[in-house]
């Protein structure tokens, strides 16, 4: 019976976008993006929270964007034409985040995700749902409902 468990949690594929942010590679869930643009004007916004980057006007509609760099307490850097905005509903609230690039969409077993470590440096844990192992390299897994808690959140939507 365990046996049988685990090999339908192997046969369980997880679909993930992955994109870079310094040296680090994070995935999200494909079903949480809507869609994933080239950078363009970003119109700042006076005294919106420290990570909110500005606004886009994204086919009539204006989008806030979070530039995950800051967001993660990193040095900011310039965008360039790797620079991509990911568009995720998040909360019944559409957002943007800047990352550096996206690499792909990849197809994982749910059985090579583990739990974060206890002890994850450089990247606050809470954001982290777990680390997939690939065959070369770790996979940082956010989630995305964890990434702004409930007051900021009710910011973006004053923003």
């Amino acid at each position: 019976m365990a046996e049988q468990h685990q090999t339908r949690q192997d046969a369980e594929l997880m679909q993930l976008v992955t994109f870079s942010i310094g040296e680090e590679e994070f995935g999200v869930d494909i079903l949480k993006v809507q869609e994933i643009i080239r950078t363009m004007e970003i119109t700042k916004v006076p005294r919106a929270p420290q990570f909110v980057e500005g606004v886009i006007n994204l086919r009539g509609k204006v989008i806030p964007i979070i530039d995950l760099r800051r967001r993660f307490g990193l040095t900011t850097r310039s965008h360039d034409k790797h620079t991509r905005i990911i568009v995720i509903e998040l909360s019944n609230m559409i957002v943007g985040f800047v990352v550096d690039s996206v690499s792909e969409v990849l197809r994982i077993p749910a059985s090579t995700v583990e739990p974060p470590p206890p002890v994850v440096s450089g990247l606050e844990s809470e954001y982290i749902s777990g680390v997939g192992k690939l065959e070369d390299r770790l996979l940082i897994m956010l989630d995305l409902n964890r990434l702004l808690s409930g007051e900021e959140q009710a910011k973006l939507t004053q923003v």
